[in-house]
Formats: structure tokens, C-alpha cells, sequence
């Protein structure tokens, strides 16, 4: 398995329901293999909420990190 779809995984499996339970969601945009930088874009309420930048770290960067070794940083476009 490859890291997107290692990350697609995690995403639809514990990232997304929880985005999705405060009226968010999450859409992956890319993941870069040289820098391990993962993209990503929050959706809906998440899109708006002034704490974004904040549940895309501690939710969503923790997450893949722990879980995918070689993501080493998720940002947000």
C-alpha cells in the first residue's frame, strides 16, 4: 500500500467522522514524497472555524503521524 492510500485509509476511517460529526469534513489534495508534506483542505464548519489551523494540527497532523511514518507535516490550502 502506498502512502496516499495508506492516508485515504486513516482519513475515512478516523479523521473524516470526527470532521464530520461538528459539521466539517476533510479533502486531501496531495502528499509530497520528498519533503513528506501532506495537503489538505477543511471543509464546511471546519473551512470557517477560527481553531482550523488547530484541529489540523492536533487532530488531523497527530493522527497521521503516529499512524504513517513518512508524513511529517500536514498544511493546509
Amino acid at each position: 500500500m502506498n502512502v496516499m492510500d495508506s492516508v485515504n485509509q486513516l482519513v475515512e476511517s478516523r479523521i473524516r467522522p470526527a470532521l464530520q460529526s461538528h459539521g466539517g469534513d476533510i479533502a486531501v489534495v496531495s502528499f509530497d514524497e520528498d519533503t513528506g508534506v501532506l495537503s489538505a483542505s477543511l471543509q464546511g464548519a471546519c473551512g470557517t472555524c477560527p481553531f482550523a489551523q488547530e484541529t489540523l494540527r492536533m487532530q488531523v497532523e497527530a493522527v497521521l503521524k503516529e499512524q504513517i511514518p513518512q508524513v511529517l507535516s500536514v498544511v493546509r490550502v
